[in-house]
């Protein structure tokens, strides 16, 4: 859209660069034209030069030292909340969801991701709040991620707990036996 638009603006601007030609008409008004009419007397208008702009040549950045301001992490807070530190966290289906204390807020451009056991979990998200699904029971490691495209930018530190779930084969969940029918 926008050559387009540079290009219909260049050829508005070509009839401007013609010969300007002066002459008065028989009223006595003074005329501007860029045909002299014949049999008229004219005088050529020299118009000073019209601005013109260089565009730029966009040139690659020197290659230099990374400055470590620029590798600081974008996030000053980044921890998950929502984790039992001294129970075991109780999810018979293996299913809960934590919560993501971040600050700043999460820019547009970026999403967060849990890791558990090390592992992608789930999809990236733009909300502070992510759901673990059909975890199995026992010890894990859980962390979050914030994601820009592809890429892992920050990472939380990470926390351990414990997933409980029923196990319903248990002898515990079994129905009792039936009783024994007295003997008549």
């Amino acid at each position: 859209m926008r050559p387009l638009l540079i290009c219909l603006l260049l050829s508005l601007a070509l009839p401007a660069s013609a010969q300007i030609y002066k002459y008065t008409d028989a009223n006595g008004n003074t005329v501007f034209t860029d045909q002299p009419p014949e049999g008229q007397a004219t005088q050529n208008v020299e118009l000073p030069k019209t601005n013109s702009v260089s565009m730029p040549v966009p040139s690659l950045p020197a290659a230099t030292t990374p400055d470590p301001v620029d590798n600081a992490a974008p996030y000053s807070i980044l921890q998950l909340t929502g984790i039992p530190d001294d129970e075991a966290m109780r999810a018979n289906n293996g299913t809960f969801s934590v919560g993501v204390d971040i600050q700043p807020r999460l820019a547009s451009n970026h999403r967060l991701r849990l890791l558990l056991d090390g592992k992608p979990h789930g999809q990236p998200s733009n909300v502070p709040r992510l759901q673990i699904s059909n975890a199995d029971r026992g010890e894990h490691s859980l962390a979050v991620e914030v994601l820009s495209g592809e890429q892992s930018i920050q990472q939380s530190a990470t926390a351990i707990f414990t997933v409980q779930r029923v196990n319903t084969s248990s002898p515990a969940l079994r129905p009792p036996p039936p009783k024994p029918k007295p003997a008549p």
